[in-house]
């Protein structure tokens, strides 16, 4: 069953990986990707949103056990992480080096989080079941 959560979820899912994209195809550089956008903007416009509508579909399907959406904010989760851990790997690289590391770090966190909030609504749609 596709809920709003579901199109939320997914909606984050295919910015992240375009986000992930373009920074891989332009080593993150301003412009460089297919995407004409600094780095600013493009997390903006292509991270930040993600993280949002995680939210917004965890809370929208309180009653529902939805073990897809649990699989879909881990996913987000994980992407979010690994975002953060580019970011922080880049922060060597940067003259930018203390705000890179302090971004990385709280993108790890905010995707600990996602991934948590995921886990349990895997786990509270296995012991509805059960």
């Amino acid at each position: 069953m596709v809920s709003i959560p579901h199109v939320l979820s997914g909606i984050s899912i295919i910015l992240l990986v375009i986000y992930g994209i373009d920074v891989l195809v332009g080593g993150g550089g301003a412009g460089e990707g297919f995407l004409p956008f600094d780095a600013m903007t493009r997390g903006v416009g292509f991270g930040f949103p993600p993280i949002i509508l995680s939210f917004i579909a965890f809370f929208m399907s309180k009653k529902p056990p939805f073990k897809g959406l649990g699989i879909m904010l881990v996913i987000t989760g994980i992407l979010i992480i690994i975002g953060g851990a580019i970011s922080m790997t880049n922060a060597s690289e940067s003259e930018n080096t203390a705000r890179m590391a302090g971004e990385g770090g709280a993108l790890i966190a905010i995707g600990a989080i996602i991934i948590g909030l995921g886990a349990l609504k895997i786990k509270k749609s296995v012991t509805k079941v059960a």
